[in-house]
């Protein structure tokens, strides 16, 4: 008995005495780790916008951002695993859920500015489903710390990688979504339009962005970033060149997708019936690929 009492005041003794260490500091006074990498798993919220042929602001339609419409602002989530090298480099794989749309309609007010692109009337909404690999750059904790520093709670970012996502345009004819990519609106795989191919509804992108990371405990932070994709294609919103003669359609459809291609190629009669859209007429830009992004808030759990 006096020798199993005297093993535990030992133990005891033991963990109650400081160490001191040389291994780098993390972000409390008094613990340290040896770990050279750790993990996290997390989640998000937040929000999707897109960067499209469609919608915008007043004027004939300005680069990046400044043409970016709000009002389109949408639901975003994701869940993810990382890897943490030292604080400074991370390894992470994200899922990321969203909804992206754009419409002409917005720009009813400011309608006599925007050369045609009200009247032109196309709208267009997608889920877009994303598996990404992306790295974390963490400048801060390049420095070498040494054991009377406290590492810093709070560190910007930036982020750069490769993703996979999936995306469906769909317009609404009648109160019902319909699926835009096998109606072929600009003759994509027709014979007498051999240089546009079907765009592929499974893509790879290349996210970019920056965000801040927060240390709350050694369990747990928080961070908030924004990612910009950067797309292989312009056909995020099924809009990118020009008008194709609407008779073709009868040679390629029948039933409900000839309906449905002739009513959503062309929707400028619902706004002026007496308009008449020419082959070839402007329909969308191609000298700019679309894009979306994303804005998200991140909580996860250090293990």
């Amino acid at each position: 008995m006096k020798r199993l009492a005297s093993s535990v005041c030992m133990v005891i003794i033991i963990t109650c005495i400081p160490r001191q260490t040389t291994a780098q500091p993390d972000f409390s006074d008094d613990l340290y780790y040896y770990n050279t990498v750790t993990y996290e798993i997390g989640g998000s919220l937040g929000v999707m916008n897109c960067l499209t042929d469609l919608g915008g602001r007043k004027g004939d339609g300005k680069k990046f951002i400044k043409d970016l419409n709000l009002g389109n602002t949408q639901p975003a989530g994701s869940i993810f695993v990382s890897a943490v090298y030292k604080n400074a480099l991370v390894l992470r794989t994200e899922a990321t859920w969203g909804i992206v749309k754009a419409s002409d309609a917005v720009l009813k007010d400011v309608k006599e500015s925007t050369s045609g692109r009200y009247e032109r009337n196309l709208s267009f909404r997608s889920t877009i489903f994303e598996l990404s690999l992306v790295t974390e750059i963490h400048p801060r904790y390049f420095k070498k710390y040494n054991k009377n520093e406290t590492l810093p709670r709070i560190s910007p970012y930036l982020l750069g990688g490769l993703g996979f996502f999936s995306f469906n345009p769909q317009a609404k004819l009648n109160g019902t979504l319909v699926n835009l990519n096998p109606l072929n609106t600009e003759g994509q795989g027709f014979a007498e339009y051999p240089d546009r191919k079907v765009y592929k509804l499974k893509q790879i992108n290349f996210p970019l962005g920056a965000g801040i990371k927060y240390k709350i405990s050694e369990l747990f932070n928080f961070s908030a970033e924004c990612v910009y994709r950067i797309l292989n294609t312009d056909y995020l919103d099924d809009v990118s060149t020009t008008y194709i003669d609407k008779n073709l359609y009868q040679k390629y459809f029948n039933g409900d997708m000839l309906t449905q291609a002739l009513a959503l190629h062309n929707r400028q009669n619902e706004i002026s019936p007496s308009h008449i859209t020419n082959p070839g007429d402007i329909r969308g830009n191609p000298q700019k690929n679309d894009a979306f992004f994303s804005i998200n808030f991140k909580v996860a759990l250090i293990f």
